[in-house]
């Protein structure tokens, strides 16, 4: 397998194919920069691992070094597994002809940006027409794969994340400083242009309220902090930034509705934990998000921070909507693909693409 600097998402669909590739008793190579590894447990989970530079933008001397790292690891395995756009330009241009044969999961849209934008088309470009197949985590990054070339397309199988609660509700409501009703809305991500939190932030002010006086957390960093606080500030929404966090899953189930205002998504993690504990979703219809919740949670449209505050504000009112959409939540968990399950579909995918490629099977 091959990846560069990943974010949480991906990160952990990588540690789970490498877990479960290694139960089932196969050999793992992964090629990755050594602070991925780390983060990840890779060689813990018994990986061999291969350290290997993959920056935010092409470097050519430093590209050409990765490119002579993956040449020499790729020499005796069976098959490539890379992700993302980056780690899978690098292993179409390291490979010789057809072999070993090339799998690539595309895990995101193009960045915002009109240069970071057409690095990412031309990189996407060469993944499209140099893999034997191509995986993507939601049916709009499968058709940009069929428009720019790819020869053979499937959805990537990736693992739900379940919610492991530590604390009650009644703990982190406390620790918030909530009191008596005060209903609690949680969206989760980093405090990028892509989650669309300014988005978010207009929806309350279109609105006029988040309903019943609620209060909204948003757990994540990131670049657009300052900015989103400025706001907050200007505005006086009821609206609190908590930085990092590591209690996720506490929040979520202290939640009486998670609310996701992202530009796009792909299989977004955390909204697999959300549906694990049965919180209401409220969600824009972007991207793989639709494919996750299947019906349980509300959908509006990406662009329309109206219709999202109009939704929030009446899930917020109405308490036999947010029963029902508790219980279609944690039915929806429940039908989530497994670990063993994106296990299986890889191994599949790796047979697929050595027919394709026209080489020996995968065992």
């Amino acid at each position: 397998m091959v990846t560069g600097v990943v974010a949480g998402g991906v990160g952990r669909h990588v540690e789970q194919l490498t877990h479960s590739l290694v139960e089932l008793g196969h050999s793992l190579v992964v090629a990755t920069p050594a602070v991925i590894a780390a983060r990840f447990g890779l060689a813990e989970a018994g990986a061999e691992v291969v350290p290997l530079e993959i920056g935010s933008r092409p470097l050519p001397q430093r590209d050409r070094r990765s490119v002579a790292t993956l040449r020499e690891s790729m020499a005796d395995v069976d098959v490539v597994h890379a992700h993302g756009v980056r780690a899978g330009a690098l292993s179409v241009l390291a490979r010789e002809g057809s072999s070993p044969p090339l799998v690539v999961t595309t895990h995101n849209n193009a960045p915002e940006g009109r240069l970071a934008a057409v690095v990412h088309w031309n990189l996407d470009r060469v993944v499209c027409r140099g893999a034997d197949l191509v995986l993507g985590v939601s049916q709009d990054l499968m058709e940009v794969a069929r428009d720019r070339g790819a020869r053979d397309v499937a959805p990537a199988v990736v693992p739900a994340v379940r919610a492991e609660p530590v604390r009650d509700r009644a703990a982190v409501r406390k620790e918030l400083g909530l009191t008596g009703d005060t209903p609690l809305v949680v969206a989760v991500g980093r405090l990028a242009p892509q989650k669309g939190f300014d988005r978010l932030l207009d929806a309350l002010d279109a609105a006029g309220t988040t309903g019943q006086d609620a209060h909204l957390v948003i757990a994540g960093e990131g670049p657009q902090a300052e900015a989103l606080q400025r706001r907050i500030d200007r505005s006086g929404l009821p609206v609190r930034l908590l930085g990092h966090r590591t209690d996720v899953p506490d929040l979520l189930a202290a939640a009486d509705v998670a609310v996701s205002s992202a530009r796009w998504e792909g299989q977004p993690v955390w909204l697999q934990e959300a549906l694990s504990v049965g919180a209401p979703i409220v969600a824009t219809d972007v991207g793989g998000t639709e494919e996750v919740l299947d019906g349980a949670g509300l959908l509006v449209p990406g662009d329309d921070p109206e219709a999202l505050g109009a939704a929030l504000t009446a899930l917020l009112s109405d308490d036999i909507l947010r029963a029902d959409l508790r219980e279609r939540a944690l039915a929806r968990a429940a039908d989530l693909p497994t670990a063993e399950d994106a296990a299986q579909a890889a191994l599949a995918a790796y047979r697929r693409a050595a027919s394709t490629a026209g080489t020996r099977d995968v065992d």
